[in-house]
């Protein structure tokens, strides 16, 4: 099971994009907004519904953390202690987190990061704390994946799938979707 967590000021490609590619690889993927709230407020203004709210997910049945970027939505989940101490603890216990655009700083200020190779959105690069930055557009490192910005939504997604499902049905699903 996948959890995308919303925050007010999320990027709506960052976080749709991914969710649209793990749910056509058949992974349980489940948007949750971070808020008391399930209309969650993207940083473009368009208002996104979330599958549910951080209070009511069970955090021991997920595979993988995954937050999108945008400007103040990561300011906002890193801001989220629930959320927070869940990306330690899986990162902790090796699970997989991934991050995209500015969201990886998230990642960096909680020392999840270290001794990884990372990518961010340019400017961020100081905030991914003792990880190698490559300025690549994708990057996996151990049990973290971390993007760089919008253009890289899909490509992000479809690490995400091969992380979780595997190199194949990641070639599958970037076939059929024209990738």
């Amino acid at each position: 099971m996948v959890y995308v967590f919303l925050a007010n000021g999320f990027e709506i490609v960052e976080a749709m994009a991914p969710v649209d590619v793990l749910k056509r690889a058949g992974i349980s993927t489940y948007t949750v907004s971070i808020t008391d709230d399930k209309l969650v407020e993207s940083s473009n203004g368009t208002k996104v519904y979330a599958d549910m709210l951080i209070k009511d997910v069970d955090f021991s049945l997920g595979e993988m953390l995954v937050l999108p970027g945008g400007l103040p939505g990561a300011d906002n989940l890193a801001a989220c202690k629930v959320l927070v101490d869940n990306l330690i603890n899986y990162n902790k216990d090796g699970k997989k987190v991934a991050a995209i655009c500015a969201a990886p700083y998230v990642l960096g200020v909680n020392g999840i990061l270290k001794g990884k190779k990372a990518t961010c959105y340019p400017g961020f690069e100081e905030k991914l704390l003792e990880a190698e930055y490559t300025g690549e557009k994708v990057v996996v490192s151990e049990n973290v994946i971390t993007s760089c910005g919008m253009g890289a939504s899909t490509e992000f997604g479809l690490e995400l799938v091969k992380a979780l499902a595997g190199e194949e049905v990641a070639k599958d699903i970037a076939k059929k979707i024209r990738f």
